[in-house]
């Protein structure tokens, strides 16, 4: 089974949303499938159909979220090893191509968001930095091209 690394808070934050899938969404889903049961022939009844696929659906995240938190290794901030890039680093990087900075955090997939600059550590710039020391230089494929980044410093 695949491990999912997160932080305490993390993954509290998904227990909480899990609960509220099970309950309080489950109930809605509930509630729609009888009003549209209601109306009568389900041979012809859209509605019907489209809340039970919105149940299967529904259904399979819980399924996905409840994989995910079975196999959930906890991260702390004063475990990361700093002399290289790895997960819950902040790295400061330099594209040679546009020679231009900037800082990603590497966070577990259900921690990243690119608005606050957190990428995954599955994601093509998270896997072709990890294990990058500082001066060293990553050649990372991704769909825009060849991306040339220098680590110019680890952080937390």
């Amino acid at each position: 089974m695949k491990v999912s690394y997160m932080t305490k808070e993390v993954y509290e934050k998904l227990m909480a949303e899990l609960d509220e899938m099970k309950t309080k969404g489950r109930e809605e889903i509930a509630q729609a499938i009888a009003t549209a049961r209601d109306k009568g022939d389900l041979s012809e009844n859209a509605e019907y159909d489209a809340a039970k696929d919105a149940q299967g659906m529904h259904e399979l995240k819980i399924n996905e979220l409840e994989k995910q938190l079975a196999n959930v290794k906890f991260l702390k901030e004063e475990d990361v090893d700093l002399s290289q890039v790895g997960i819950l680093t902040k790295v400061r990087l330099m594209n040679k191509k546009v020679n231009k900075e900037f800082t990603f955090k590497i966070v577990s997939e259900s921690e990243a968001n690119i608005k606050e600059k957190k990428i995954s550590v599955s994601s093509p710039i998270g896997e072709g930095l990890l294990g990058k020391k500082v001066g060293e230089t990553a050649m990372i494929e991704t769909p825009g091209g060849i991306m040339e980044l220098e680590v110019l410093e680890i952080s937390i």
